[in-house]
């Protein structure tokens, strides 16, 4: 296959970790492995001349303890973190001499998102940056939910949507739920070149990304010979060695993955046309199940759990149409994979690389001339289309929702994080001692001490 004609065509890397609550010691000082596998793939698209992602985005789920997200501590976590990130992203560049600029960063309890943009290409055209956030737990506090960047590069708008949804195998109606909550209430101001001055879904976008703890999880069909657990016989089918200490893989792992996603949820609803509506993904089947791994182990499944594809990436371009094939789209996804060597958390980091199709249009800034009155106005950007019965619609409430739900988060917070305090770092603990005060305040007042 000979390289494509990709000098003018951006190139989008995602990359997504679930830390399991360990704030910044779940990032390793080395991220390598995660954050700059691009050697192979920038040497597919510029032959002997190694090309650097365009467009960083870095998405976590279960970023730190809830106890500290709910109480307002995510923004100093993910602040550390953003420049730890940005040198590796540098140091790591396959072009080695790569320079990036933080766009935007924002964060809601555990779910938070990055955007780096290159320096030679990108970074100075980038306009329109805003954020938006949503949480979709109980009374719409931020355990689960999303958060989202969008910006514009010559003339087109690109939203990113980390978000983390609804845990466990029986939730799949809360998952197509939170998705569709997302969307409604994950608002940000009306396009610039809109005349209409009311609040968008992320759908109002040229290009839009959406990935990070999707929770959908595998739903296996199993021989009747079988007396395994479904848990152990996932485990066992893909090579995850739970009864055996080999760490061998199985010569025909490849086709069994491939049989395993038909068990997949995410696929099945995609498929009904319930949920990700316009949406397109990379062959996820082509890695190991993301989750969930025993602590500490690089291929050792903790069968508590079904092992399953919980993290994904998606995404939509304008110029994709939405009723042809699940996965035909003009963006080329060029690698897709999860990380087996990171092991802190009970989940592995998943990344992808995406190539834009090309610009739908020159340069706006390069095409007009400031002082030629007869320059061409910037057209609407072009924007993703989805059928009508599927159309987007924002909540008019959602303000209020968000802003109940951030208040709750800082209650529960503050009253968790005194627990933690007074059972000296266990909220039980923390509970107890404050009845047994108030069980003996109240009976020596009884007493008349």
């Amino acid at each position: 296959m000979s390289p494509p004609n990709s000098h003018d065509q951006i190139l989008v890397q995602i990359a997504s970790y679930n830390t399991n609550l360990q704030g910044s010691s779940g990032v390793p000082q080395d991220l390598v492995d995660w954050l700059s596998p691009t050697l192979q793939v920038s040497s597919f698209l510029s032959g002997s001349h190694p090309r650097s992602p365009d467009i960083v985005a870095v998405g976590f789920q279960e970023l730190l303890p809830l106890h500290l997200g709910f109480s307002g501590f995510s923004t100093s976590v993910l602040s550390r973190l953003s420049s730890h990130i940005l040198s590796q992203i540098e140091t790591h560049s396959p072009a080695n001499d790569s320079k990036y600029t933080l766009i935007a960063q924002v964060v809601n309890v555990g779910v938070a998102l990055l955007i780096y943009a290159r320096d030679d290409r990108i970074a100075e055209k980038v306009r329109d940056v805003q954020t938006s956030w949503t949480g979709c737990g109980p009374c719409w506090m931020g355990n689960k939910g999303a958060v989202g960047v969008r910006l514009s590069i010559n003339g087109e708008t690109y939203t990113f949507v980390c978000a983390h949804l609804n845990a466990h195998a029986q939730n799949l109606d809360r998952r197509i739920k939170d998705f569709h909550y997302i969307v409604s209430t994950l608002l940000f101001p009306a396009l610039p070149s809109s005349k209409d001055k009311t609040p968008t879904t992320m759908y109002s976008s040229s290009h839009l990304f959406f990935f990070g703890d999707l929770n959908f999880r595998v739903i296996p069909k199993l021989p009747t010979s079988s007396t395994l657990a479904p848990s152990e016989y996932v485990a066992e089918l893909i090579g995850g060695h739970i009864h055996t200490q080999s760490q061998s893989q199985s010569p025909d792992i490849s086709r069994q993955l491939e049989i395993l996603k038909e068990h997949d949820q995410l696929l099945t609803e995609r498929r009904k046309g319930s949920v990700f509506h316009g949406f397109k993904e990379g062959e996820f089947w082509r890695f190991k199940c993301s989750y969930k791994y025993h602590l500490g182990a690089v291929d050792h499944y903790n069968t508590k759990r079904i092992p399953s594809w919980t993290d994904r990436i998606l995404y939509a371009t304008y110029s994709d149409d939405p009723d042809v094939g699940l996965d035909v789209s003009n963006i080329k996804n060029l690698s897709y994979t999860s990380i087996p060597s990171y092991t802190t958390s009970d989940h592995k980091p998943i990344v992808a690389m995406l190539l834009l199709p090309p610009p739908s249009g020159p340069d706006p800034e390069s095409t007009q001339d400031s002082s030629d009155s007869t320059s061409t106005p910037l057209l609407s950007a072009p924007l993703i289309s989805v059928a009508l019965s599927h159309a987007p619609t924002p909540d008019p409430h959602a303000t209020i929702k968000r802003y109940t739900g951030r208040t709750v988060d800082r209650v529960v917070g503050v009253v968790w994080w005194t627990f933690r305090i007074l059972g000296a770092g266990h909220a039980a603990v923390g509970v107890l001692n404050v009845v047994l005060v108030t069980a003996v305040w109240s009976w020596w007042n009884s007493k008349g001490g």
